[in-house]
């Protein structure tokens, strides 16, 4: 079973045989012990350090569709080497676009993403009220907001309503973490320890559904509720949304509220804080783990990943484009 492989050391990449050799380096450029990797074992690669490799090296990364994933000193997601696509389909190619191109479409589309996401928001804000964290006046706030989905005219005032319902999400957090406070959202860079853990695991489920949709005959820079730039993996964004409830904040939550990521896990500097090295080894550790627990789907009557929901949402959106079946977003049910 291919797995994904986290690079947090600067190193040179290079291929010998069939197999993936890192070499880690130094500060000075000293070289340390090779680390060797069956190729057939990788299912993608995360790169928190500099990375050295050439032309040939990516060549051989994308004949056997591994895709590498960066990140830049903050920690932010910077993009992303991806294999050609190995599931091209004009048909769909011409439906997503022309699903794009239709306002009433494309809006009908994102209305059910901002409210598959806002409810998976309400499902963790009743979860924690449930257990003595005060979060009901959250939950009645965006309750009042959703109730404005279905008629918002435009994009524009779908994704005012979608900020409004996050930055009350976000005012919870407060409440439902222990011994550490967000305050007002901040990204780049992050300016405390909360703030830095919802930046880094943002990003995670971001590759994430990145990945997922390369597995479809989706395209992944055509997107619908978040606006298609250049290079861009907006439709990554789109399905992100619907999931970061689900897989990252419930991973914050319990890695800060269970002391697994604690205050000397982070590097506060001036004006910024960031995860070090052994606290982004715990998260991804957790992340990990989190992707391969499964759950005893409702539709399909048997167990599922969670990473394997994700690309379930892929294909529902794929056979709504489609015409074949209207598109209902993903619900936690538990």
């Amino acid at each position: 079973m291919r797995k994904s492989y986290y690079l947090f050391n600067p190193g040179r990449l290079s291929r010998k045989d069939n197999t993936l050799k890192f070499t880690p380096l130094d500060e000075d450029g000293n070289e340390g012990t090779p680390k060797y990797i069956p190729i057939e074992s990788v299912d993608n690669l995360y790169t928190f350090g500099s990375l050295d490799a050439n032309s040939a090296m990516y060549n051989f990364l994308g004949k056997e569709q591994v895709s590498v994933h960066f990140f830049d000193y903050y920690e932010h997601y910077t993009g992303s080497f991806m294999p050609k696509d190995y599931l091209l389909a004009g048909k769909m190619l011409i439906a997503q676009s022309e699903a794009y191109s239709n306002k009433k479409k494309r809006k009908q589309i994102a209305q059910k993403l901002v409210d598959g996401a806002a409810f998976n928001m309400l499902k963790n804000l009743r979860y924690y009220n449930n257990r003595d964290k005060d979060t009901l006046t959250q939950i009645e706030r965006i309750e009042a907001l959703m109730l404005r989905i279905p008629f918002a005219e435009d994009i524009e005032t779908l994704m005012g309503i979608e900020g409004n319902i996050r930055m009350s999400y976000y005012a919870a957090f407060n409440v439902i973490i222990n011994d550490f406070e967000m305050g007002n959202r901040s990204k780049q860079p992050p300016g405390n320890e909360v703030n830095a853990m919802v930046s880094f695991v943002n990003s995670m489920c971001y590759t994430l559904s990145l990945d997922m949709i390369y597995h479809t005959q989706l395209n992944p820079t055509i997107s619908f509720l978040h606006q298609p730039g250049e290079r861009r993996y907006s439709l990554a964004l789109d399905i992100a949304e619907i999931f970061k409830p689900l897989l990252a904040d419930r991973l914050i939550f319990s890695l800060l509220n269970r002391k697994q990521v604690q205050q000397t896990d982070f590097d506060n500097r001036l004006n910024s804080c960031l995860l070090k090295d052994s606290g982004r080894k715990t998260v991804v550790k957790a992340w990990d783990e989190k992707l391969n627990e499964t759950i005893k789907h409702r539709s399909l009557g048997r167990s599922v990943s969670y990473k394997h929901l994700v690309k379930l949402e892929c294909y529902k959106l794929s056979k709504h484009i489609l015409g074949i079946e209207e598109y209902k977003p993903f619900r936690a049910w538990w």
